[in-house]
């Protein structure tokens, strides 16, 4: 269904719905094949469970029935047949490029070892003897099994290429198993190498191959995130309300390529009648007929649809063979990944989800870092705040730095360090500019905010206004990733928003690599109550890393 339109309504979706055993209900699910006048789209026809010959099989909700074929002892053989398996578009030539640079890696990793040490050919030959042989497993016979072991360890399986850590994690898992594989080999051919040449081989290989990936991955988030291509095309099984919040979670990271392209209910199509949906909407029980009508890859069983005793299971079976990834949405958003782990009791798969890390060793890192980099930096930048100081009294008579009450930590107030972007007088001509706020709740945001000067707009724009908060950190008063500091003035904290302050806000944080003062207020509370919850050291030296490019771009700074 395209974008604004509604599910259709009629007496044969009514009276037709899942399960009706009447035969009028056979007559609609008939219909929903042969009647041209219901269809969801244009192009998109309802799947329905009609038989070959007119006949109709009533089955589980989303069950998926393969053709029937010719029975042998009481058994049809289609029983015992897997479906043909299904290929990515995107997956193979993008594996194939892959593997043609992890091979020049590998082999790039080998000649620098060679050109380093002159000692690489030791245990090879001597100096009358033919050097084929050597260069034969340098940049040959190692690449390979570079090769080998990296797909042993799925290091090219479409479920982690481009997506999370994973990736990275078999890549550096493969390292560990190719060191191993040479020294046993060394071992059991008492061949002497050179420990520093093979040190200097297998670590080079192993962060070009990571390099490369990176960059790799960076490839393949722009094409998904530009031209939408090179996606996991996914078709959502649940109740509409299931499936949509579903469908939103996932279509917040363009980058990580999945891409719903229907809704299957399990509900039938009287709860979305007159709903506005953004992919076509299927009240069908063949799953993976449909999959394959809409070019589908994935199947996301959605919210209380998983937990349907023994279907889900039934459907796995099913899928094998097929290429047709099975995943399952449980009504839990907003967890990192490493605050979930499965715990299967007697087959049942349990979610345990740990408790946010709001104190110990790991805080006490994050502080220590806090500090260290804040002391230095302000030691480094000393030169650039003299710079900005002069530019600032020279634009405007008046104070270089603007101190304002904000909230931290457990509600402390504080007052925040930032370089003066706006007139002496800004406060007193925020009456009068109430009206043309261009965000919502407690922010108060306009694009050509008439009450700064020309020095202070290209402040904002860079975040140089915001260097002085290091000595915040430097007190510890902010960190330096954390949410975002609000003015005491803004009114109580209710609710889920009062949850901000159980860490110390910070320089920067989700909400400033996710859009900055692009987003709503909404949002801006979601992405900082995940931080709160979610935090690691790791996490935060990923948004430093983001912030960078972000500040660059000057991406929504204003």
């Amino acid at each position: 269904m395209s974008p604004g339109a509604t599910v259709r309504s009629g007496p044969a979706w009514e009276t037709g719905a899942v399960g009706d055993p009447s035969p009028y209900g056979e007559w609609a699910a008939r219909v929903r094949r042969e009647d041209p006048g219901e269809v969801t789209t244009s192009l998109h026809r309802p799947v329905g469970n009609a038989a070959p010959g007119g006949s109709v099989r009533h089955v589980d909700s989303f069950e998926i029935q393969p053709p029937t074929g010719p029975v042998h002892n009481g058994v049809p053989r289609s029983a015992w047949a897997r479906a043909r398996r299904r290929v990515s578009r995107w997956h193979r030539p993008y594996t194939v490029a892959l593997v043609f640079v992890d091979y020049l890696a590998a082999a790039l990793a080998s000649w620098i070892a060679i050109t380093t040490f002159s000692q690489a050919r030791a245990g090879f030959y001597t100096a009358k003897e033919d050097p084929t042989w050597f260069y034969t497993v340098a940049f040959v016979l190692l690449p390979l099994g570079w090769l080998i072991i990296l797909w042993g360890n799925r290091a090219y399986d479409r479920r982690y290429l481009g997506l999370g850590p994973d990736e990275f994690k078999r890549v550096t898992r493969a390292s560990v198993t190719v060191a191993a594989t040479v020294s046993f080999l060394a071992f059991a051919t008492k061949t002497d190498l050179s420990r520093y040449a093979v040190a200097t081989a297998l670590v080079g290989a192993t962060l070009l191959i990571l390099v490369e990936r990176y960059l790799a991955r960076l490839v393949l988030h722009g094409v998904r995130t530009r031209g939408g291509h090179a996606g996991h095309r996914m078709v959502l099984v649940g109740t509409l309300p299931d499936a949509l919040e579903v469908h939103r979670a996932v279509t917040r990271s363009p980058a990580a390529g999945l891409v719903p392209v229907a809704i299957a209910l399990t509900d039938g199509f009287a709860a979305a009648r007159g709903v506005e949906t953004p992919v076509p909407v299927y009240a069908v029980q063949d799953v993976l007929a449909l999959v394959r009508e809409v070019g589908g890859d994935t199947i996301a069983v959605c919210g209380s649809a998983s937990a349907e005793p023994g279907e889900l299971r039934r459907l796995a079976w099913q899928l094998e063979g097929s290429g047709v990834d099975l995943v399952v949405a449980p009504q839990l958003t907003d967890i990192a990944g490493p605050r979930v782990h499965i715990r299967p009791i007697e087959g049942l798969p349990l979610l345990h989800v740990e408790e946010p890390t709001l104190s110990g060793p790991a805080l006490l890192a994050k502080n220590l870092m806090d500090r260290v980099a804040a002391g230095l930096g302000l030691l480094l930048l000393v030169p650039l705040f003299i710079a900005i100081a002069i530019a600032i009294r020279l634009s405007d008579r008046g104070p270089v730095f603007f101190r304002q009450p904000r909230v931290g930590h457990e509600g402390r107030t504080f007052r925040v360090w930032k370089f003066r972007t706006m007139y002496v007088d800004a406060e007193d001509r925020l009456a009068g500019l109430v009206d043309q706020n261009e965000t919502d709740g407690m922010l108060f945001k306009i694009r050509q905010d008439p009450r700064v000067f020309p020095i202070g707009r290209f402040l904002r724009a860079s975040s140089l206004d915001e260097l002085p908060q290091l000595i915040n950190v430097l007190k510890g008063e902010m960190s330096l990733v954390g949410p975002r500091p609000l003015p005491a003035d803004d009114g109580d904290f209710l609710g889920d928003v009062r949850r901000r302050l159980l860490v110390r806000p910070g320089m920067t944080g989700l909400w400033q690599v996710s859009g900055r003062s692009d987003l709503s207020w909404d949002e801006a509370v979601r992405l900082d109550l995940y931080y709160v919850d979610n935090w690691s050291l790791a996490y935060d030296l990923s948004i430093l890393w983001r912030t960078v490019g972000v500040v660059l771009a000057r991406k929504g700074a204003y």
